[in-house]
């Protein structure tokens, strides 16, 4: 299960179906990404990443800071 992309797109006040038309897919396939029914490829999660400002190792789990560390920022 997925539930930090989850918990980033109820914060953001986004629907399933709003979030799958950004990734290009359809909203049963984000369903199943967040339920952990299927693995979310690289790309989709280095789109969300992107899109929330944080890190694909925070949507994993791997990190619990949010936000994307200084060392990695564009200066």
């Amino acid at each position: 299960m997925y539930p930090r992309i989850r918990d980033l797109r109820e914060d953001a006040d986004l629907t399933q179906r709003e979030v799958a038309g950004l990734l290009h897919c359809s909203q049963q396939v984000y369903s199943n990404y967040e339920l952990g029914q299927r693995d979310i490829p690289t790309a989709v999660l280095i789109a969300l990443a992107d899109y929330y400002g944080t890190t694909v190792d925070y949507l994993l789990g791997r990190i619990d800071q949010r936000g994307i560390p200084v060392a990695f920022r564009e200066r």
